[in-house]
């Protein structure tokens, strides 16, 4: 389950190209060995520092950064793909990576240029890995209130991914009724993890909720340029904060999928039997496993090609920068859009109809093959993909674009 490359690198930068390449060969070397653990890590929950440490260690961190910085020159799309790729050997870790990919970008949209430089720098010489306090949904607002020269910071969330982790955090605030941005150091004072993540899939992605007491603000952790509000509504340009999150989920679904193909065929050809009626000798000869697996097969291309064009789309509204018009946004947004509602859909179907190939056999605990089910079951819950379809509808039918929140 191979995904082309091609589409989302310019052909006329061959040395882009080559970097691209070299950095999936990385990413799917460390999916490698992520699988062969995969199982046994679910089962234990632990944080997973050394698996941070092994995307950091393979240069996959620093891939959106600049050469000069010690980075890859990839697009977001391209990060996306690297995105994908690892979900073949870990959904959570894919989670993690897509999150931080979204996070690092968050200073190009909303931050002055010395910031969005000073953070790419950073990120690229650091090679630094992101959490993120921003979900808007459970808990009470994060509220920053003056306090002298600079600001506290005070709330809770219910659900934050990477905090207790990250080298930096991406954190969403409301300061004076209005949204803001805020870039931290992981360690800042006040900021505490609960370590409450105790669900059936998503396991070591380093979630659950978070509380923040009196942390303290500066105004060059605020994103932007003082007074920091007032100046409007946001540009259609800074609204594409939503769908980079969302091209994460889009890819780790699918890469998890492909994944999950990937081990079940190694089943088959390897421990299933055929029907007792097929009349053939190889499981891999049964006429139903041949008819289930190109079925799914076909439909997680599908989705994966569709995936691609929604990396496209994205990147050519971030290649319009500011002047970007609500249209040409609509447009970006609804492309992922689309692949999120299909994205979903097919990584739940095959990571169910899987086990129809391989057998009850595959069902032993000890392979930890529902894994692959538990993990997108679990993150697609938090985002009903029925309002990703309502919004590709809305625009199809009437040619109204998603209004920005934090999840469209």
């Amino acid at each position: 389950m191979t995904a082309s490359a091609s589409a989302t690198t310019p052909a006329t930068d061959s040395g882009r190209a080559d970097r691209f390449a070299a950095a999936l060969a990385r990413a799917d070397d460390v999916a490698r060995q992520l699988r062969a653990t995969a199982a046994e890590r679910d089962r234990s929950g632990e944080t997973p520092r050394k698996e941070i440490e092994l995307l950091r260690e393979a240069d996959l961190l620093q891939v959106q950064e600049p050469v000069e910085y010690g980075g890859a020159g990839l697009s977001f799309g391209e990060a996306s793909v690297i995105t994908r790729r690892i979900a073949r050997g870990d959904t959570s870790i894919a989670h993690l990576l897509g999150y931080h990919y979204a996070q690092t970008r968050v200073s190009r949209l909303f931050g002055a240029p010395e910031q969005a430089a000073a953070e790419s720098r950073r990120n690229g010489e650091g090679r630094l890995f992101w959490g993120g306090i921003q979900n808007p949904r459970g808990g009470s607002d994060l509220l920053l209130t003056r306090d002298g020269d600079g600001f506290r910071l005070n709330g809770h969330r219910t659900f934050a991914s990477g905090v207790s982790l990250g080298d930096r955090l991406s954190v969403t605030a409301i300061l004076d009724g209005e949204l803001v941005f805020l870039s931290l150091p992981g360690d800042r004072e006040g900021i505490d993890p609960r370590h409450d993540w105790d669900n059936i899939g998503q396991r070591l992605t380093d979630s659950g909720g978070v509380d923040l007491h009196n942390v303290r603000i500066e105004g060059a952790d605020i994103l932007g340029a003082e007074p920091w509000i007032g100046a409007g509504p946001l540009t259609p340009f800074q609204t594409l904060v939503t769908p980079h999150w969302q091209l994460a989920f889009v890819n780790f679904y699918i890469g998890t999928a492909e994944g999950a193909i990937e081990e079940a065929l190694e089943w088959v050809r390897a421990n299933a039997a055929p029907w007792e009626t097929s009349g053939v000798d190889r499981a891999s000869d049964d006429p139903y496993i041949l008819q289930t697996v190109g079925e799914i097969v076909s439909e997680v291309r599908a989705a994966a090609l569709l995936a691609d064009r929604a990396g496209e789309a994205l990147d050519r509204a971030l290649a319009v920068g500011a002047e970007l018009t609500d249209n040409q946004r609509a447009e970006a947004a609804v492309a992922v859009y689309e692949a999120k509602y299909l994205t979903t859909k097919v990584a739940l179907d095959a990571t169910s109809r899987l086990f129809e190939i391989q057998g009850a056999r595959a069902t032993t605990a000890a392979y930890g093959f529902d894994r692959h089910w538990r993990n997108i079951r679990t993150h697609t819950v938090h985002d009903p993909v029925a309002y990703k379809a309502r919004e590709v509808g809305d625009w199809a039918l009437n040619d109204r674009g998603p209004e920005f929140s934090l999840y469209r």
